[in-house]
């Protein structure tokens, strides 16, 4: 199987070389690009998936619908697309860029995350789930208000990059259908792909 391969960054998100996913997450973890994703069901529910124990970052906590890491030259919301067929089965119908400047570093048992990691909001049709066992442990349909309420008063516990990146998507608003989408422009040098 070929290695799944990427974008490390400088620490002004300029892409500075490239790095296999399976060993670049370790105590000293470089910056490198990512993605998250929210993905909502036409109630407005929110998509919760566990992460598979055996995940070498992060292992068994619940988190947003789906994280990743964009290849060498692909496009970011195209690999948003990608990771979500491979990781749940579903196909986005609409998806828009709701925070592009985020970033985060944390570590879990001695192993770091140091991500610039764009945020889309996304929503699916007929929502019929295939997940991948290797990548996801579990998945919940949730209410977005109360979801958010109970991870920002302590109540939920979910990964670290999905608590701050909540303090910021409730800042656009209670209702992830008005959320404004974001100037591309803003998105790291690495993830503008002509």
């Amino acid at each position: 199987m070929p290695s799944e391969l990427v974008v490390l960054l400088d620490p002004h998100g300029r892409a500075a070389g490239t790095a296999d996913k399976a060993t670049v997450h370790d105590g000293d973890t470089p910056l490198h690009l990512a993605f998250s994703a929210y993905l909502f069901d036409a109630d407005g529910r929110l998509l919760l998936t566990r992460r598979a124990v055996d995940k070498r970052t992060f292992p068994g906590l619940w988190t947003n619908s789906v994280c990743g890491h964009p290849a060498p030259d692909e496009d970011l919301a195209d690999a948003v697309t990608r990771r979500t067929r491979q990781e749940l089965g579903l196909e986005i119908d609409r998806l828009r860029l709701v925070l592009p400047e985020f970033g985060y570093r944390a570590e879990m048992q001695g192993v770091v995350e140091h991500e610039l990691c764009p945020v889309y909001a996304g929503w699916v049709d007929a929502p019929m789930l295939s997940p991948d066992p290797d990548e996801v442990g579990g998945t919940e349909w949730v209410e977005w208000d109360g979801f958010s309420a109970d991870v920002l008063d302590g109540v939920r516990a979910v990964s670290p990059w999905c608590r701050e990146q909540l303090e910021e998507l409730v800042t656009l608003g209670a209702d992830p259908r008005a959320w404004p989408e974001a100037d591309a422009a803003l998105l790291p040098p690495a993830a503008r792909i002509a």
